[in-house]
């Protein structure tokens, strides 16, 4: 099924462009028309656009055949009807396209751009429409993305507000308004210039709410009229619309999804490449370690919690209650600091802690850190467990008369 002269041909064509025009897609026809019936011929800068047109299609056409075969098994394929393959090729071939130029990178002194995969999951990023504001930074697209993938993991109205890449509130609701209206008692200080997403449509008197605090970036898969009139007033918010209609669930494909099937990070001279943390956590996976059990009400509590953390940079510790993070400590070299720091952040919001669920991102290595979030209120504490230490954390949380569940999953986010 590998074509050999179509791709020489383009290869040919292309490469005499001044004297070819050579048309790979569809949506070429309509340039390459104009211009023969405006003048008789197509000029050499449309000529030169559509031979670097074909060169990248037969780039992508090569490196995903390159792909497949790099991935291919041959020992575990012999005798099979469907080749064995890896889920990483010998050979990683990347194949992105340009969105558009950006300002500068994280920090002025920095070039960059944006890229999207070939084909786009559904309901990602890549796939927004802006409708107002300023261009999209850097920061703003690398923090609007970790607000979406938050904010679209939950099947309910709900609002993710981000700072620097981290979830300082998170709240779900009957409505777009209430979900947004807890969000933001997590930590009012740091959603000062954040960044807002909603899974749900928002109405006027949600965007009128928004409205009163400096935010960067506002999303949602739509917004009504109203809403939209009353964000012409802020106009340098950057309004995104991201449609969620093309989402799968249960079943489908990560890409169905709208998720990534792999995630990517650049080192010195090298690429780490890994599956994508898609796991989903039910309530059939929880394990009670304790004399305690959870109640009905802390389970939905601990449920929540922890699909915050996911969200979190590590070591994070969330404590939620009621469909609302309390507070949220982030990326610390020491958990104890983690859930130090989100005891504070509960206390200067003018949170109790009180019968808080809290949810640990990996397990605790001592029971320092258990003791801490106890002290400050919590009854119930999700971790994937799995220490040398485990006992002596369990039994610390038999000794403070709290329920303990064991998720069986990390979910360190760096």
């Amino acid at each position: 099924n590998i074509d050999i002269g179509g791709p020489a041909m383009v290869r040919s064509a292309a490469k005499n462009w001044k004297d070819v025009a050579v048309l790979t897609d569809a949506s070429q026809y309509g340039a390459a028309l104009e211009e023969l019936k405006a003048h008789g011929r197509i000029s050499d800068k449309t000529k030169f656009g559509f031979s670097v047109a074909a060169f990248n299609r037969i780039s992508n056409y090569d490196a995903a055949i390159s792909d497949w075969l790099s991935s291919v098994d041959f020992e575990a394929s012999a005798g099979q009807p469907v080749p064995q393959r890896s889920a990483f090729p010998a050979q990683s071939n990347g194949r992105f396209v340009k969105v558009q130029d950006l300002r500068y990178g994280e920090n002025p002194h920095q070039a960059a751009a944006f890229y999207r995969d070939l084909f786009p999951a559904p309901g990602s990023l890549v796939t927004a429409k802006q409708l107002q504001g300023k261009e999209l930074s850097y920061n703003n697209i690398a923090d609007a993305d970790a607000a979406w993938e938050c904010v679209k993991s939950f099947d309910v109205p709900a609002c993710v507000i981000v700072k620097h890449a981290n979830p300082c509130g998170v709240a779900i609701g009957a409505d777009a308004g209430e979900a947004y209206g807890k969000a933001f008692k997590t930590d009012p200080t740091s959603a000062f210039g954040g960044i807002i997403a909603f899974n749900t449509p928002v109405d006027a008197g949600t965007a009128q709410a928004v409205g009163k605090q400096f935010v960067e970036v506002l999303m949602a898969p739509a917004f009504s009229a109203d809403a939209l009139e009353l964000l012409k007033t802020k106009p340098n918010v950057r309004v995104l619309q991201i449609s969620l209609d093309g989402i799968k669930r249960d079943g489908a494909s990560a890409w169905a999804r709208g998720l990534n099937a792999q995630d990517v990070k650049r080192v010195g001279s090298g690429l780490l490449i890994q599956t994508a943390d898609n796991h989903e956590l039910q309530l059939s996976d929880l394990k009670v370690v304790t004399k305690k059990q959870p109640t009905e009400a802390e389970l939905q509590d601990l449920l929540f919690a922890w699909k915050v953390a996911k969200f979190v940079k590590s070591n994070a510790i969330v404590f939620c209650q009621g469909g609302m993070t309390l507070g949220v400590g982030a990326g610390q070299m020491s958990r104890l600091d983690s859930a130090r720091i989100a005891s504070i952040k509960a206390e200067h919001a003018g949170l109790s802690l009180a019968g808080s669920a809290v949810a640990s991102d990996a397990f605790f290595p001592f029971r320092d850190g258990l003791d801490v979030v106890i002290d400050h209120g919590a009854t119930c504490v999700i971790q994937p467990g799995g220490s040398m230490r485990d006992k002596e954390v369990i039994d610390a949380a038999d000794e403070r008369g709290v329920a303990m569940v064991f998720s069986g999953v990390r979910h360190f986010r760096h």
